[in-house]
């Protein structure tokens, strides 16, 4: 079964075929750094890099491109309450989400550009559009594209134009029609701004990704993504422009659903988001990886940390059959995709059919385990590390492996040793009921003790 993804602008699931043989393209919208980044925002991050994981699995070369929006409305206003530059409070924020994908294992993107580092390439792209008549500079600065002159418009969202509110990004009584859409926005007291031949100002936000796609990934690529509240106006506007310039932009639309809370998505507006470094002290970095890409990534996810600790115990569960697999075969057991899960991830991704598979194979292993079997044993351990390995959950991963899980582990190891010590002290002076106690409260912890010829060995429940 060949790679099969959902298309937001055709509505199905199509067969996926790039433009390239053995290439990939893709841009993906990032971070507006005017604030720390919630479990909503990381979610993004965690869902694309498994498809990009997935693509250079089936052996395609990707050049993956996530933006950095570093100049904003969010941004300055947020500079104003910090009482810090804008770019200091840029720059702080694009490093706390930089510090959240690394947490998470969200590999590093092929380019990471940022929205003031490309000035020159939009003013390109707008002389552009001003010159073949598709924008328009009304004198006050600001520059709009003519929506109305547009033939494709809204084909992506599906929504008609007289349906539509003004697009509220800038003054309408200097604009044609009050949905056209501002591309760059004239200077005000006290904000930065760029020269332009129609005036100094700064960029709109949907102009900043179409120039930056363009200049990293050319005329035509394979796959822009994003969240799905970004489907309008942001991604319809993106194509609007580029189109109109001449350009093909993005063959495949994929669109990320949220993360909820109480039915609500995860926004800081709510005031219901979760920034993803203050969950980190509840759970492992690979706990919450696991848990944010658990769901398809086209269904939303409803955040409780009921539902966070569950999947964290799950994914324990995962670990200690590894460990003890590794102990049986007496080497780390190579990673091997499945066909099962390979017919999974092709069929749009589906990752809870291969957690599905997952499940069945730590039972299974399990089993081969208790009858000594290690060929069995190391043959569902080479699928659930290929399996995870995709998902970025690997304990293996040097990411993992070297962070400060191993340390705590290690702490446990030291501290229930102690216990086990003092459970035979007791039993050794035959002092039975307090033997007896010492093994409660161990159970009362959720952690199980099992006898091992490397010694006693310990899980969580």
């Amino acid at each position: 079964m060949s790679l099969r993804l959902y298309d937001t602008a055709r509505r199905e699931v199509v067969d996926f075929a790039p433009l390239k043989s053995g290439e990939v393209s893709i841009y993906v919208c990032g971070a507006t750094v005017q604030a720390a980044p919630h479990v909503g925002h990381i979610r993004s991050g965690v869902n694309f890099d498994i498809l990009r994981r997935w693509l250079m699995k089936s052996g395609y070369q990707v050049t993956f491109i996530r933006n950095v929006t570093d100049i904003d409305d969010k941004i300055l206003h947020k500079a104003i309450h910090e009482e810090a530059p804008w770019w200091a409070v840029a720059m702080k924020y694009e490093r706390a989400f930089s510090d959240a994908y690394r947490a998470l294992n969200v590999l590093p993107p092929t380019y990471e550009p940022r929205a003031t580092g490309h000035v020159t390439q939009m003013i390109e792209l707008m002389a552009k559009l001003i010159d073949n008549g598709s924008a328009y500079a009304p004198g006050n600065g600001d520059v709009y594209l003519e929506v109305r002159k547009l033939k494709r418009y809204l084909t992506l969202s599906n929504q008609k134009l007289d349906d539509l509110q003004p697009a509220g990004d800038a003054d309408d009584s200097f604009k044609r029609d009050p949905r056209d859409f501002a591309l760059w926005k004239g200077a005000k007291a006290g904000e930065p701004s760029w020269p332009t031949p129609w005036g100094a100002g700064r960029p709109g936000w949907h102009l900043e990704c179409s120039a930056m796609a363009q200049t990293y990934l050319g005329d035509e690529f394979d796959i822009h993504g994003g969240g799905l509240d970004l489907v309008f106006p942001h991604h319809e506007n993106e194509i609007a422009q580029s189109e109109a310039a001449g350009q093909k932009f993005a063959r495949h639309w994929m669109h990320n659903a949220w993360v909820t809370t109480s039915g609500e998505k995860m926004s800081k507006s709510l005031g219901n988001s979760l920034q993803v470094m203050e969950v980190l002290k509840r759970v492992r970095g690979i706990e919450l990886r696991y848990y944010l890409g658990s769901a398809h990534y086209r269904s939303m996810l409803e955040f409780s940390f009921e539902a966070l600790d569950e999947s964290a115990t799950s994914f324990r569960r995962i670990e200690n059959f590894l460990t003890r697999a590794t102990e049986l075969i007496g080497s780390i057991p190579e990673a091997e995709i499945a066909r099962e899960f390979r017919e999974a991830m092709n069929d749009d991704l589906a990752v809870p059919e291969g957690l599905a598979l997952i499940s069945e194979w730590v039972r299974a292993g399990n089993s081969a385990l208790s009858s000594g079997d290690s060929v069995e044993t190391e043959r569902f351990a080479r699928y659930i590390r290929g399996a995870l390995e995709i998902l970025g959950c690997d304990p293996y991963d040097p990411t993992f492996a070297t962070s400060n899980s191993k340390k705590l582990d290690s702490a446990i190891d030291g501290l229930i040793a102690l216990l086990l010590e003092q459970r035979e002290a007791a039993r050794a002076r035959r002092d039975f009921a307090g033997a007896d106690a010492i093994r409660d409260r161990i159970a009362a912890m959720g952690i199980t003790i099992e006898d091992t010829p490397a010694g006693p060995r310990w899980s969580v429940n």
